[in-house]
């Protein structure tokens, strides 16, 4: 939705109350935070964050307020700051809450509230929360007793208090919350700090830690201290008690139109809502052929759909119309695949606790909340029923970036995606599978280049004349040291090319490759040219190497090179050891960090032999002088970093 209108038929949008289905996520919400620490490591830490984030957990207290025109009335806010208290000057209400109606009936304000509350469910909740957007209200000619100070507060409804958070009533303190401030200017309110900010501080609201101020009995104390304090004098009074809050909300799983699984319960005018009977499931989608929703499901308009019996008395029901949001089905789809087969039930436990939890799971950074939290408390749920074993449904969890062309994700609806068909034609599928890989890293997002295929096609080619000999005149003779550093040259790169593929670093693999590539060509351009037995070893190295990312072009080569087998088929190569080593290396020598010397060791140095070496440099001895460092830094066999005060 962009404007208040549908973003594909332009059709004004509104909100609506519906009865409609949900499955109670929140009371898993503490579980799902749990055991998002076992997965550090595991998952991405992007990903855990969002995660923690959307649960949302927030400690702090919820207490009543009377509302003063109306006694016996009262109004529940939730207060992660209630030692802030003291500093509210005035109350909200989000236009959503069911008070608001019941205030403004018959009164003056009725019509003018009404109005500004239809506005404002015009706005999508993203809109009303931006920090961009100038924040409206409208006094609603109530107010609110603060129980701190006795004293009645102005009572409001604006577009950035949110019925789907905490109470949907929140005590308004300016003086520590930027969003109240703005709000206190443009409707000329009170600001009382509450909070003492440091004598530097220039800004509006102070969010920091700092002494209690204009708090009474709260005053000079601490932030955590004066929460403490402040929770306890509401709970020993009876106004009001601690509490954990979640910004989690139960998952809405109704959808009002064809494409989901339809949802099994009926409702029988004598029995009312009863769930369909396990040996009538599952229900399943009736042909239609008008798909159009037109403010209820499609299927609502299919009277024999529709109509069914109760499975109690047996007399005449109504079949539910809404689907299923298709997130349910992604859910646990994984599931089923460790039984596929299975005609009687979901899955066997026994074939379900073998394969899961799933070793690698692999997707977009889009998923990283809704998708995975949800398969998450499948999961759970499940395991409670007693499905399976498993708490969580992906032990390793890898996300690929997205591709981008001209600063947007390329998208069919924005018309920014590259048809692969005219590079196919010219440069082969290959080419542009490596050029993918060679992009940058998978966990990034990467911009395409139209030219960016040409580099990938040109290393394909070089190594193709390798293979046909274009580029690659041999001769039978005995091995020399060019032979057998070359050899060195394919083991470190077969071993590396295996770690970075390991690791999913498939733009460093081929990176690698390219090396590899030059590296052949300046042998077989040495004095004598290459040895027909080691060029046959490495090339075989290299396409075997290359089968994983340009598959068709190298069963072509390997097919050229002699080999009847299926490329396939073929085992991933070992690399030896002794060949793969680094004899030396250059090790970098810093002094507080700056490089000041580089110096060629052996590959297996100690730590205690690099900073000796580092030491006795000449150049690190001038930052030194007569003195010794305050600490050497050794990561061998790369860097030592002296540090010198």
């Amino acid at each position: 939705m962009g404007d208040g209108v549908c973003e594909r038929c332009g059709t004004p949008v509104e909100k609506r109350n519906l009865d409609q289905w949900f499955f109670k996520i929140t009371d898993y919400a503490q579980r799902l935070l749990d055991d998002l620490e076992p997965l550090k490591g595991e998952w991405p830490e992007r990903v855990r964050v969002m995660q923690q984030n959307w649960i949302g957990r927030s400690e702090g207290a919820q207490f009543r307020m009377e509302i003063a025109e109306r006694p016996g009335t009262f109004v529940e806010v939730f207060t992660t700051r209630p030692d802030t208290s003291f500093g509210m000057t005035f109350a909200v209400l989000a236009p959503e809450h069911p008070l608001v109606g019941q205030l403004v009936a018959g009164t003056s304000q009725e019509a003018e509230v009404a109005e500004f509350v239809h506005r404002v469910t015009l706005q999508t909740e993203i809109d009303r929360l931006s920090t961009e957007k100038e924040k409206e209200g409208l006094f609603l000619g109530f107010h609110a007793v603060n129980p701190f100070t006795g004293k009645p507060v102005p009572l409001f409804i604006a577009d950035y208090v949110l019925m789907t958070y905490g109470t949907g009533a929140i005590m308004a303190v300016p003086g520590q919350d930027q969003r109240d401030w703005d709000f206190a200017t443009r409707y000329d309110l009170p600001i009382i700090r509450t909070v003492l900010p440091p004598d530097d501080f220039d800004g509006e609201a102070f969010t920091g830690d700092g002494p209690a101020v204009n708090s009474e009995f709260l005053d000079g104390m601490g932030v955590e201290e004066a929460v403490a304090t402040a929770t306890a004098w509401l709970e020993e009074r009876g106004l009001g008690t601690a509490k954990v809050q979640f910004r989690l909300r139960d998952w809405l799983v109704s959808r009002q139109r064809y494409w989901g699984c339809p949802i099994p319960m009926v409702t029988c005018p004598e029995h009312g809502m009863l769930p369909v009977p396990d040996d009538q499931l599952p229900v399943l989608l009736p042909d239609i052929e008008d798909y159009q929703p037109k403010g209820q499901s499609p299927l609502a308009a299919d009277a024999e759909f529709v109509a069914t019996s109760c499975p109690v008395c047996g007399g005449p029901a109504r079949r539910e119309t809404d689907t299923m949001d298709t997130f349910v089905d992604s859910s646990w789809y994984y599931m089923r695949f460790t039984d596929p087969g299975n005609p009687a039930a979901p899955f066997d436990r026994d074939k379900a606790d073998y394969w899961l939890p799933v070793d690698q799971y692999i997707g977009g950074i889009e998923h990283a909340v809704l998708h995975l939290l949800y398969a998450r408390f499948f999961t759970k749920v499940l395991s409670d029923l007693g499905f399976l074993t498993t708490q969580e449904p992906f032990q390793r969890l890898f996300t690929q970036g997205m591709l981008t062309r001209d600063g947007a994700k390329m998208s069919k609806s924005k018309g920014n995606v590259v048809a692969p068909d005219p590079y196919y034609e010219t440069y082969g599928a290959d080419a542009i599978r490596l050029y993918h890989y060679f992009l940058g890293p998978p966990t990034d997002d990467a911009v395409w280049s139209d030219d960016g295929v040409e580099g990938t096609y040109r290393f394909l080619n070089r190594v193709w004349r390798i293979v046909d000999g274009e580029a690659a005149a041999t001769v039978d003779r005995d091995p020399t040291g060019a032979d057998e550093e070359i050899l060195r040259v394919a083991h470190r790169t077969l071993k590396r090319v295996s770690g970075d593929i390991d690791r999913f670093s498939f733009n460093t693999a081929v990176a690698a490759l390219m090396e590899y590539g030059n590296a052949l060509r300046a042998y077989l351009a040495g004095p004598g040219g290459g040895r027909r037995e080691t060029l046959d070893a490495c090339m075989e190295m290299m396409i075997l190497m290359l089968a994983p990312m340009t598959p068709h072009v190298a069963h072509e080569m390997w097919e050229i090179t002699g080999h009847t087998s299926m490329l396939a088929a073929e085992p991933w190569p070992a690399w030896d050891e002794e060949l793969a080593a680094l004899e030396t290396v250059t090790m970098v020598v810093q002094v507080n960090g700056k490089v000041r010397d580089r110096v060629e060791v052996p590959a297996d140095i100690t730590e205690e032999a690099a900073g000796s070496l580092a030491l006795a440099s000449e150049r690190v001895r001038a930052y030194l002088g007569d003195g010794e460092p305050d600490r050497v830094i050794v990561r061998v066999p790369n860097l030592v970093n002296v540090v010198v005060r």
